[in-house]
């Protein structure tokens, strides 16, 4: 593989509040030490820590700053979830110590970016830590699940599908009583890793229909719909509206409709397991930096048991850092989330599913090398 190195960098800058701020405490003097390898830090470690980015990760952050900040009651972990594209920019600018995102930085922006939190001439690390699905989500009066191929899901966020009782719904639901009902597609405002991975989907799939560029920006072409800003907005749009299909994490549904995707011959529900099974299947992307461990995630699967809509969102930091404190801490971090337990926690507190022993491996071996 070619490694890609980064210009002179920067120390990192002050950070300004955040909304994702840990406080819990261990009621013990000593910190505690995690049983497994993965997830241990040094002992005495303190500082503060700050990250940025994916709201979708949101709930698994939250779980794992509460439980890093037990075993480490000296360190503070902050996290904005601000966006995967915000988070990014925040990151390369010195802003934060890592980066959350729902997808990973593209060799192309490598190549002219410098991470001002990186010592000079270092690379970075990109790790895939949480695997989710990507629910389609509705608000219509009395029905909790529909069936949809990929094409019919392309039609409704392309403005080709505008009711609920078109045929192309009512075909792959039969005895569900459909209304006469106006269809209002709610997509992201913000630039979003979790778009750019549901329009992926739609672009493999439903080819066709869904003929716009895979990004995570929503088209601007298509203004059929509504907007909102990050995974709350989407989700309290559907919520509130009437007629409205959206998409988001799977940790965020709640109570609303949910829609089983089309593989092969049969509807497939979103669960951890059916996400986890399209990355098992899909592989690593060539060109990349040994320690840069980005998907090319196969959504064309006829897999029964795999749920095609899925996310994988990477944590992003440096390989070296400028200031070392930040790299202990940084690493420490980091290798409780890739830990059994970390992963745990995230399927606990948001349904993820935890990463396959391979692929842990892989992760803990690009930790390793954070300096």
């Amino acid at each position: 593989m070619n490694i890609k190195r980064a210009g002179s960098l920067t120390a990192l800058l002050a950070a300004g509040a955040l909304v994702l701020t840990g406080c819990a405490t261990n009621e013990s003097d000593e910190p505690t030490t995690p049983a497994e390898p993965g997830a241990e830090a040094p002992a005495g470690l303190s500082g503060t820590l700050v990250g940025a980015g994916a709201s979708s990760v949101g709930a698994a952050m939250e779980g794992w700053i509460a439980e890093f900040q037990t075993a480490n009651p000296d360190v503070t972990v902050n996290y904005d979830p601000s966006g995967s594209g915000a988070g990014r920019e925040t990151f390369a600018g010195g802003g934060s110590a890592f980066a959350g995102s729902d997808r990973a930085f593209r060799t192309t922006e490598l190549e002219e970016i410098t991470f001002e939190a990186c010592a000079p001439d270092s690379g970075i690390v990109q790790l895939p830590v949480y695997i989710s699905p990507i629910a389609v989500i509705f608000n219509v009066d009395g029905i909790e699940s529909l069936n949809m191929d990929a094409d019919t899901i392309a039609g409704i966020f392309a403005g080709e599908i505008t009711n609920w009782n078109d045929e192309a719904i009512a075909s792959q639901n039969e005895g569900v009583d459909l209304p006469d009902l106006r269809i209002t597609p709610v997509n992201r405002s913000d630039s979003s890793g979790t778009t750019e991975n549901f329009v992926d989907y739609l672009a493999q799939a439903a080819p066709s229909v869904w003929t716009f560029d895979v990004s995570g920006d929503w088209p601007t072409e298509l203004a059929a719909g509504e907007a909102a800003q990050g995974t709350s907005g989407v989700v309290d749009a559907v919520t509130n509206g009437t007629g409205t299909i959206g998409y988001a994490d799977a940790s965020r549904a709640g109570g609303l409709g949910q829609v089983s995707v089309l593989v092969g011959d049969t509807y497939v529900p979103f669960s951890p397991e059916a996400a986890a099974a399209v990355v098992d299947d899909s592989e690593l992307q060539e060109g990349r930096a040994d320690f840069d461990l980005t998907f090319d995630l196969n959504r064309n699967t006829a897999d029964s048991g795999a749920y095609p809509i899925v996310l994988v969102a990477y944590l992003i930091t440096c390989e070296t850092f400028a200031d070392s404190a930040q790299a202990e801490l940084t690493q420490a971090f980091l290798r409780y989330v890739a830990s059994d337990a970390g992963q745990a926690n995230a399927a606990e507190n948001a349904g993820s599913a935890p990463i396959s022993a391979t692929l842990s491996g892989q992760v803990n071996a690009a930790i390793d090398v954070i300096s």
